[in-house]
């Protein structure tokens, strides 16, 4: 069968077949460039399991309490390689990246404490642990108060804002790296440098902690390279490779990492504790595979960009503009185009495509939210998947494809959606 004959089986008219070759064409310069950024991080991964002697006996599963797990501390020490940090703490019992991020604010902050973030507000999720709804358990039920600065209208940093916001109760800085859902621009590591340093010349006593998700290896290097204390992340994103089954990341400072290991197991046993369940296999060998899959979902991310740019739609990034992770938003302006894009990402994906996405409450969300995700990993951002808030202006925030060539079909499938609602 002629692949153009697949594509009409699979549901994608000629058109818009026609429409994804023309955007590939032109993006070929562009696509050259992430290739050449994924054989640089490619070989920087490498280097830290050579130089980590890296072996089979890393792979035996453990059980119980974990003690002497050799390969979770190697592990460990391959992300703290990778990462520039002095030491880190990788676990499957660390289920995401929100419990990643909780776990290092809940280690670092004391009651009395503040906590800032000068960029906004944080992802929704971050509400019920800084307290800013009534959920129990929160950083302010310990006495924990929270202080943010808006960014200016152009989105960038309000260093008088800034200025003016730190404070001698202020102990730990949070800069969120990824847009979440917003429309504001994902920073660059070059400019989360220059926010750190403007800290540190106010305030050199504060740490700054990086929400790091999404933006793992899409640059040439991490913000622990630019004077952030400790990055966060999760495994079922980008440095997981697809691979990971669970888990997250802190790395950076030691003492805040050890913190960070104090508060996830129980004082005193921190990083000493916590069997790695058969899956350290898994996370190796996903991190081996993360430059190469992180390259697949950021062409499939720019190439959503180039394609409904074209039609007319609202893009954040656009497609020629420097990227700094794998979230791509697309604005519909209404309920039925957001709709019709999840639907369409769905029934392009290895599994459950025979399901349609409906929009329902979500935990840690204010609004309904309306998910594709037909993943081999549940929730996997690195897989193909795509989602959005049912609110104005109803904007769908796409990211992930194990490859290019799932990203490719389950752009233009959703774009043939689009086109039959209509809108």
């Amino acid at each position: 069968m002629h692949i153009e004959e697949m594509y009409r089986a699979f549901g994608i008219s000629s058109g818009v077949a026609e429409l994804g070759r023309e955007a590939e064409a032109a993006l070929r310069e562009r696509f050259d460039s992430i290739d050449r950024m994924a054989e640089y991080n490619q070989l920087k991964v490498l280097k830290a399991l050579k130089d980590n002697r890296v072996s089979e006996a890393d792979f035996v599963r453990t059980t119980g309490y974990g003690y002497d797990d050799g390969g979770r501390d190697n592990l460990e020490r391959v992300y703290a390689s990778v990462f520039k940090g002095a030491d880190a703490l990788v676990r499957a019992q660390l289920i995401s990246g929100t419990h990643a991020i909780s776990t290092a604010l809940f280690a670092n902050l004391r009651p009395g404490d503040e906590l800032l973030s000068p960029c906004g507000k944080p992802y929704d999720t971050l509400d019920s642990i800084i307290g800013l709804n009534d959920a129990a358990g929160s950083l302010k039920e310990y006495g924990i108060t929270y202080r943010q600065v808006d960014l200016k209208e152009d989105y960038s940093f309000d260093y008088e804002g800034i200025r003016a916001a730190l404070n001698d109760r202020t102990r730990l800085v949070e800069i969120q790296r990824s847009r979440g859902y917003d429309l504001r621009p994902t920073f660059s590591v070059d400019k989360i440098g220059e926010l750190i340093a403007f800290i540190r010349s106010v305030r050199p006593d504060v740490k700054v902690m990086v929400d790091n998700c999404y933006g793992e290896f899409v640059e040439d290097r991490e913000p622990l390279e630019v004077g952030a204390d400790i990055i966060v992340g999760s495994l079922i994103k980008n440095p997981g490779g697809g691979l990971a089954p669970i888990g997250g990341y802190i790395a950076g400072d030691a003492k805040m990492v050890e913190k960070c290991a104090y508060r996830l197991t129980a004082p005193g046993l921190g990083k000493e504790i916590g069997a790695n369940l058969g899956v350290n296999k898994d996370l190796f060998q996903g991190l081996f595979l993360a430059p190469q899959v992180v390259a697949g979902a950021e062409k499939g991310a720019i190439f959503a960009a180039y394609l409904f740019e074209k039609q007319g739609f609202a893009v954040s990034p656009k497609y020629q503009e420097e990227r700094h992770d794998i979230i791509q938003a697309v604005t519909f302006g209404k309920p039925e185009g957001l709709r019709a894009f999840c639907e369409g990402i769905q029934s392009a994906a290895p599994v459950d495509a025979f399901v349609k996405p409906v929009p329902s409450d979500m935990p840690g969300y204010d609004s309904q939210v309306i998910m594709a995700a037909g993943n081999f990993i549940s929730g996997a951002s690195i897989e193909l998947s795509a989602d959005g808030p049912m609110r104005e202006p109803y904007t769908v925030y796409f990211q992930g494809g194990l490859t290019w060539y799932h990203a490719r079909i389950g752009i233009l499938t959703a774009l043939q959606k689009v086109i039959d609602s209509g809108i």
